[in-house]
């Protein structure tokens, strides 16, 4: 089977095993999904989860984040890890949005990368969940599925990655297969085991023929 082919079966396979394909993070304000994925890194969204109603609660606005004092802000994100660096972009970006773009959070590529501690993973959550763009999110569980389902061959790199689902994703349905993988990823395909056993994927997965 070639690789459009297969992204088409999984596409149409994890559309109906997980119907409801939304980002774990909670948010109600745009920038918020932004600082919750910054705070996701090298952490895990359940975490982040427990640690933002505090956090939000006691800087309810951009510009309360912006004139956060950074020891402070340090104690509210600390469960996160690295949270001294994570701080510091937190309050930059909140700065950067408030001079650059009146308090709103862009919608381009270009200027979301442009932005303290924002990465194409983040910027691609934001332009696929807040705006409704084409968008393919690589974190750990796109790179490990990508590459065990045979949509990528030994890719690591998540920007090469990105651009070879691209390729074979249809835009409108980028972010929402991307969204899916994360759930198949934590319930049956996970790092440290896949269990084909129990895959509804197991038919058209190269892993498992």
């Amino acid at each position: 089977m070639d690789k459009k082919k297969l992204a088409t079966e999984l596409i149409s396979l994890l559309e109906k095993e997980y119907p409801g394909a939304v980002c774990s993070l909670s948010y109600k304000k745009d920038y918020e999904l932004l600082f919750a994925t910054r705070l996701a890194a090298q952490c895990t969204d359940e975490r982040v989860n427990m640690q933002t109603p505090a956090l939000y609660a006691r800087y309810p606005s951009l510009e309360a984040l912006a004139a956060a004092e950074l020891t402070e802000l340090e104690e509210y994100i600390r469960p996160c890890g690295f949270y001294h660096t994570k701080a510091k972009d937190i309050i930059a970006c909140a700065n950067a949005l408030l001079e650059r773009h009146g308090g709103k959070v862009p919608d381009t590529m270009e200027e979301l990368v442009a932005l303290p501690g924002v990465g194409r993973k983040t910027a691609n959550l934001i332009l696929g969940d807040i705006y409704g763009k084409p968008a393919v999110v690589v974190d750990t569980h796109c790179i490990r599925l990508s590459n065990r389902m045979g949509l990528v061959d030994g890719l690591k790199d998540p920007a090469k990655i990105e651009a070879e689902l691209k390729k074979l994703l249809p835009p409108e349905k980028s972010s929402d297969f991307c969204h899916r993988l994360v759930m198949h990823g934590r319930a049956v395909c996970t790092a440290r085991k896949a269990d084909c056993q129990s895959c509804r994927l197991a038919g058209v997965c190269p892993k498992k023929l």
